[in-house]
């Protein structure tokens, strides 16, 4: 008889290759195909809804049954590889970009991007953001010196398409209509409090966050987004920063 641990792994293949695992000890040969099947449906049925949480408004966009058949395939090419189902779905956005009957509407892969990230900020750590008056104690600091730490809840989607504005369309309560002006937008995704918060944010803007994610020296933070746009003002996108909770530290 092969290892237990050898067993459960060909029985979780199967479930996704369709087929029961021939090393898999079972009382009734028979029926034990039928009975597979069923209980194969069941685990890609589960995670198929398990996407639809994940995904709503990619749902309400393409619509329940396009959803479900689409979600569908998608978990039988893309098993689990965590126990936590919060990071189930990761690979959903690229596969959104490459499934043909979905290429009609080619801003959802990004729309699929930014829930994946409202997920993430939504279990990142917690932090507390820094007051107001550490903004104000800041002010009569030399910049070259100031290093701020952002929220580990930040994300930040980019994409050629209006992807806030089609996300909140698509809301519960919402209600979609035309978009006037066609461009694309980047979201900053983040969770200071018990919300998930989501803004549209500009070039500059986005330069500096970016930045400061990756290091938080905050005068080569202003000079990234200089380098995007020479009338952008490091004070405001300081007090921008800290007023949404986005600072949880100014050193």
């Amino acid at each position: 008889m092969p290892a237990l641990r050898d067993s459960q792994s060909d029985f979780a293949r199967g479930l996704f290759g369709g087929d029961l695992p021939a090393n898999v000890a079972i009382r009734d040969p028979a029926i034990a195909k039928a009975r597979f099947a069923v209980y194969r449906n069941n685990v890609v049925v589960g995670l198929a809804k398990a996407l639809a949480t994940r995904f709503p408004a990619v749902e309400r966009l393409v619509g329940e049954e396009f959803f479900t058949a689409c979600a569908r395939l998608f978990v039988e090419k893309h098993p689990p590889r965590s126990r936590l189902m919060m990071r189930y779905g990761e690979d959903f956005p690229a596969f959104l970009a490459g499934f043909e009957p979905a290429a009609g509407l080619p801003y959802l892969p990004d729309v699929a991007r930014l829930e994946f990230a409202l997920g993430e900020a939504y279990h990142a750590a917690d932090a507390t953001p820094v007051a107001i008056e550490a903004l104000v104690a800041a002010a009569g600091r030399d910049p070259e010196s100031l290093r701020l730490m952002l929220h580990p809840s930040l994300r930040i989607v980019a994409s050629p398409h209006p992807i806030v504005t089609i996300w909140r369309m698509n809301q519960p309560g919402a209600t979609p209509e035309p978009i006037a002006q066609w461009s694309g937008e980047t979201a900053i995704v983040s969770r200071p409090a018990l919300a998930v918060r989501v803004e549209a944010a500009e070039p500059a803007y986005v330069a500096f966050i970016d930045a400061l994610s990756r290091d938080p020296g905050f005068a080569s933070a202003a000079e990234a987004a200089f380098s995007t746009d020479d009338a952008f003002d490091p004070g405001a996108a300081l007090a921008r920063a800290v007023a949404g909770g986005l600072v949880i530290s100014i050193d």
